[in-house]
């Protein structure tokens, strides 16, 4: 969609959605199996979206668990930046926790990927879904407890990216706060070649990026 002019952010705004995509960015980039980054904006596309990546999306059919954990992780580093940085949190990752979290769910109910849970498949029911029980209260408590351990995992990893990488990760806020649309060869210019190679080369259709919405604030 065209970039929205109706909606400005505050410079305190701007410096918190720069460092939110800076942190997607990073631990990204620094992962094996994530998409490869084409470019990252912190032009307000819409009310609600203040920043967006863009990325070559998979072609894959099959996913493992350490692909399912870089995902994880690279979803919540705009959470872990803003914490990291400004030692709080906002309502801006409110769309990056919602895939964490169906991700999580998914690996232990649905894809047998827990070991404790074992080798069994259930559906994830929604909240708005009217509830039929598939199993027991017990076994409900321990996929809860599975996946907040899951995503704490991926948590820690993140924050573990981002301290080894945090003078990156703030010149890539400042690249963002002064050019406000940045391409690979910029990003790739900050934060140095991805330690897996120009993940460009294993997809054949460039023109077939896809944009994601990586910043969501509720408007009021």
């Amino acid at each position: 969609g065209m970039e929205k002019k109706t909606h400005t952010m505050s410079p305190e705004e701007r410096k918190i959605v720069a460092i939110h995509e800076a942190g997607h960015a990073v631990v990204g980039w620094m992962l094996e199996h994530t998409d490869p980054l084409l470019k990252v904006s912190i032009v307000p596309r819409t009310n609600a979206t203040l920043g967006f990546a863009q990325y070559l999306p998979s072609d894959n059919k099959l996913y493992s668990t350490e692909q399912l954990f870089d995902r994880m992780c690279m979803a919540l580093g705009g959470r872990a930046a803003e914490a990291k940085i400004f030692k709080r949190v906002t309502t801006g990752a409110e769309d990056d926790l919602r895939k964490v979290t169906d991700m999580a769910y998914k690996q232990v109910v649905t894809f047998g990927m827990s070991p404790r849970v074992g080798n069994i498949s259930f559906p994830v029911m929604k909240p708005t879904e009217p509830s039929k029980k598939f199993y027991s209260d017990k076994l409900a408590r321990l996929m809860d407890e599975e996946v907040r351990m899951l995503v704490g995992k991926a948590f820690r990893q993140t924050e573990v990216i981002l301290d080894a990488n945090l003078g990156k990760l703030n010149a890539l806020a400042q690249e963002l706060l002064t050019k406000e649309v940045l391409n690979y060869d910029d990003i790739a210019a900050i934060l140095g070649p991805c330690p897996f190679g120009d993940k460009r080369s294993r997809f054949n259709s460039p023109d077939s990026a896809d944009e994601v919405p990586q910043s969501t604030l509720l408007s009021n």
